[in-house]
């Protein structure tokens, strides 16, 4: 044999034992694992994982760098911001079962209520952004959107999804109904509607929507999914109508849409195809450049659903909106 031929052959052996090594270094640091835990609950950039957990850029950019190369984490550019997430699959087929069984284990362990409650402080920075934008912009929010995408391109759409679904129609909850177009297709469709919306002068709007056209079976809470967990709430179907990319936790608001959706039930999800076009978070209040269909699935299926019907809609000025419906089993349990 020759020796191109004898390197060859050595070849996949030194690969998978560079992976290997790369993998254990990765894995053999307290820190480190500490960020992967992080990185379950949300994708965060560099400068909130330092917030986080106490470390310098340059040394937190050095960790990340380490998890990278193992394959442990991927980035996901969010206009001129770059966010960390775990790598869902190892880039090494070999490492695959090692990186299954790590993320397993590190996520059974309790994060610390101080570590929680840095958390929580990020997210509410993110939520007040969010927050304070309509509260400030209600008037003129829905003109910005049009010029993303209007109800009216995508709205059928969603319709043919509810009438093609098997999901009853005795209490349907829309997260975030904006201005409270598709209120007027849900309340022809179920017999109670409620909207939820942690705005006040987004509500005051889907309400006013609601009194001119007379949907008497449609009423009004005041909060975001968390609250409205904690009081219990339950639907046979939930939508969700470009509301996830204001939020500043997607997977926990799958989530909560899960725990209080009736066994059998609907999530159906309309949301912005992951986007490089940064003037929607000045005009719309945007937290998030839309989002790749996989991460939708997956905060689903960690959430308990599965998968359904989707489609795939192009808008003007290169948007695409995507619609997914997910579905609670029936011999799931009421959380």
């Amino acid at each position: 044999m020759s020796a191109a031929a004898q390197l060859l052959a050595r070849e996949p052996e030194d690969f998978h034992n560079r992976a290997l090594t790369a993998f254990l270094k990765a894995a053999g640091d307290e820190l480190r694992l500490n960020i992967l835990r992080l990185l379950n609950q949300n994708d965060y950039g560099v400068l909130e994982l330092c917030q986080l957990l106490d470390v310098k850029q340059s040394g937190m950019s050095h960790h990340l760098k380490v998890l990278a190369n193992a394959g442990l984490v991927t980035t996901r550019r969010d206009g001129n911001s770059i966010f960390y997430r775990r790598s869902l699959h190892s880039s090494q087929h070999s490492v695959q079962p090692l990186q299954e069984t790590l993320f397993s284990t590190i996520d059974q362990q309790d994060i610390p209520d101080d570590l929680k409650a840095r958390i929580a402080r990020i997210n509410e920075e993110r939520s007040l952004a969010s927050r304070e934008f309509f509260q400030q912009n209600a008037d003129r929010f829905q003109a910005n959107q049009d010029l993303i995408a209007s109800y009216t391109q995508y709205g059928s759409s969603i319709c043919e999804l509810l009438d093609n679904s098997r999901v009853k129609k005795q209490q349907v909850l829309e997260v975030g109904p904006g201005e409270g177009e598709l209120l007027a297709d849900l309340a022809s469709r179920f017999n109670r509607v409620i909207a939820l919306d942690n705005s006040r002068k987004m509500l005051d709007r889907a309400t006013e929507f609601a009194k001119q056209h007379q949907l008497d079976n449609v009423s009004f809470a005041l909060g975001d999914t968390g609250d409205a967990v904690h009081q219990n709430l339950s639907a046979d179907c939930i939508t969700l109508n470009m509301v996830l990319h204001h939020t500043p936790e997607p997977a926990r608001i799958f989530r909560d849409l899960a725990t209080m959706l009736n066994p059998g039930g609907v999530l159906l999800v309309t949301e912005l195809c992951q986007h490089e076009q940064p003037w929607a978070r000045e005009s719309c209040g945007d937290l998030w450049l839309g989002f790749e269909p996989g991460d939708l699935t997956r905060w689903a299926a960690d959430a308990g659903l599965d998968t359904g019907e989707h489609l795939y809609l192009t808008q003007r000025n290169g948007f695409r909106v995507q619609l997914h419906t997910f579905l609670k089993p029936l011999n799931s349990a009421t959380q």
